[in-house]
């Protein structure tokens, strides 16, 4: 069995070996690395490539925040799962701006956190059960524009929307239909007018509502 290679992020050491004792229990996971601050945390996600960086949001040097803007751009492949006591909608938000694909609460259980490592690491996106239903309720400012939805989409907006929304980037995308970024960018930017959407966040929050990011 393949297994998904997990790089840990967290200022406190004890939280850090509790994290990997858990996932190291997991038949189909292992920690592959360690990092108590946000500029080593980059420099591990470059050097070992892992699926999934568990990162805390508050962290010395560059904040989690930081971290996952920088990991998302030198390793767009890797994806990010922000563990956090936060519970506050605007992190959050900021969190999934900066290319995160999941956001759990630290006081979470074991088993959601690592569902949602296996989540993440598949390409969908997790969010928290109690972080989730804020979202649902419109803590995002910008909300689609009255009288827009899906039937205005066509098939290959519908399905880059839906991608964009799980964490996936353009050049991934790209990849993934076998089409020019460009003509991704192009798609990107005619469904998000449509639908009255401004940001990687506000995307997330449709694809709620709409029932896209539920597991298969």
């Amino acid at each position: 069995m393949t297994k998904l290679r997990v790089l840990l992020a967290d200022d406190h050491a004890v939280v850090r070996e509790g994290l990997k004792v858990l996932v190291n229990a997991q038949p189909d996971m292992e920690v592959v690395g360690e990092a108590e601050e946000g500029n080593a945390t980059c420099r591990l996600a470059l050097d070992l490539r892992p699926d999934i960086v568990v990162m805390d949001i508050s962290m010395p040097g560059l904040s989690g925040v930081q971290a996952a803007e920088r990991i998302r751009r030198e390793c767009p492949e890797v994806r990010i799962l922000v563990l956090t006591v936060h519970e506050l909608g605007g992190y959050l938000r900021r969190v999934l701006e900066a290319g995160a694909s999941g956001y759990v609460l630290k006081r979470a259980v074991g088993e959601e956190l690592l569902r949602a490592i296996r989540e993440v690491a598949h390409g969908r996106v997790y969010l928290d059960p109690h972080m989730s239903g804020q979202v649902v309720a419109g803590f995002i400012g910008t909300t689609p524009s009255e009288g827009s939805g899906t039937s205005e989409l066509t098939e290959r907006e519908v399905e880059i929307v839906k991608l964009l929304a799980r964490g996936f980037i353009n050049r991934e995308i790209a990849d993934q239909l076998d089409l020019s970024i460009k003509t991704i960018e192009v798609h990107k930017a005619r469904a998000l007018e449509k639908l009255g959407l401004h940001s990687r966040a506000d995307l997330v929050q449709y694809a709620l509502h709409q029932g896209w990011l539920q597991t298969p």
